[in-house]
């Protein structure tokens, strides 16, 4: 049997912990703000940042279960939610910085972007399906939708594989990071496909 990982055991604590460090990608932009640091086109360094970070958190909420499996850590489950909000809330923030401080929401422009910038069009496609999922987070939806509710969660893969094409499109010369996000997604996406199937394996000779 595998140790449990003793900072694991006090979970209201280990989940401040990542409360606190998912808080710090905001910390650090307003610090980066406050000292002028975001080089010489500030908002386009914010929409990337907080659009990058989005990503991220979208992907570390992928990673909960399999790692949960793999390292036999069951507490992970815990921040689950968690990271997911996070992920929604970077990623309207994202959404925010685009419409008010780089077209100062101006409607028709932002239409016109959004028609004809195929990158922005996924964008807010992805965001308003990301929507229901973070509207039905709670336990109270989830017991009441019940399959309902698996069903509209499923979506977080169709929305990982959107998020990434949205960020390889808006990349423009240095494919590195998009790459090493699009090979993490294939390895999450591969290893739910291998379990799948695993436990396909396990009901057939269950009932055999």
């Amino acid at each position: 049997m595998r140790k449990q990982i003793p900072v694991l055991d006090h979970i209201n604590g280990f989940k401040w912990t990542v409360f606190i460090i998912s808080c710090l990608p905001i910390l650090i932009a307003l610090s980066d703000i406050s000292y002028a640091r975001l080089g010489a086109n500030p908002i386009e360094a914010l929409i990337e940042r907080s659009g990058e970070t989005a990503l991220i958190f979208l992907l570390l909420t992928l990673s909960v279960s399999p790692l949960r499996k793999i390292l036999g850590i069951p507490q992970l489950i815990a921040v689950r939610r968690m990271l997911g909000l996070f992920c929604y809330c970077y990623a309207c923030l994202h959404f925010s910085i685009y419409i008010v401080l780089e077209q100062w929401l101006d409607w028709f422009e932002i239409y016109q972007d959004i028609i004809k910038r195929p990158f922005i069009t996924i964008g807010v496609i992805n965001l308003l399906l990301l929507t229901p999922l973070a509207m039905t987070s709670t336990d109270a939806m989830r017991a009441r939708l019940q399959t309902a509710w698996v069903k509209l969660h499923k979506l977080i893969y169709l929305i990982a594989i959107l998020a990434i094409i949205h960020f390889w499109w808006s990349a423009k010369a240095d494919l590195l990071a998009p790459m090493i996000y699009a090979s993490i997604l294939t390895l999450l996406l591969a290893y739910r496909l291998y379990s799948r199937m695993q436990q396909r394996q396990t009901w057939k000779s269950s009932h055999n």
